[in-house]
């Protein structure tokens, strides 16, 4: 069975950092791009990040540039987000998912593998 299991969400201050993870098993990732989504409450989800298949290609969205950080470990099957300088507005539930493709795409509906989701508070 394949999963995706998030960690390193938690309640940190504005201005503060968090470093979620994101690890998959039951197959390899390796050849597929991956990316974070967020769901505030009330809210759609929304396109964090992506990283491509071999760390090649990175985009943010334009609310998280310059702050948060996706990169990837192949032989450990594992992405991450650091996400530095938080803001309020960055409370949500963040979701890893698995693309389609090598090179991935800003859409939720090009990811067919997504893992629970980890929540992130941040206090103002």
């Amino acid at each position: 069975q394949v999963q995706l299991v998030e960690s390193g969400g938690g309640l940190v201050q504005a201005g503060g950092s968090l470093r979620l993870s994101c690890t998959a098993s039951g197959r390899t990732f390796s050849r597929n791009a991956m990316g974070w989504f967020r769901q505030a409450p009330g809210k759609e989800r929304e396109f964090v990040a992506r990283i491509s298949w071999s760390s090649s290609t990175t985009y943010y969205a334009d609310s998280v540039k310059g702050r948060f950080i996706i990169s990837r470990d192949n032989a450990k099957n594992t992405v991450y987000l650091q996400m530095n300088s938080l803001k309020p507005e960055d409370t949500a539930v963040y979701y890893c998912a698995a693309g389609r493709t090598g090179y991935g795409s800003a859409s939720f509906t090009e990811y067919d593998h997504w893992g629970q989701g980890t929540q992130v508070t941040v206090s103002s």
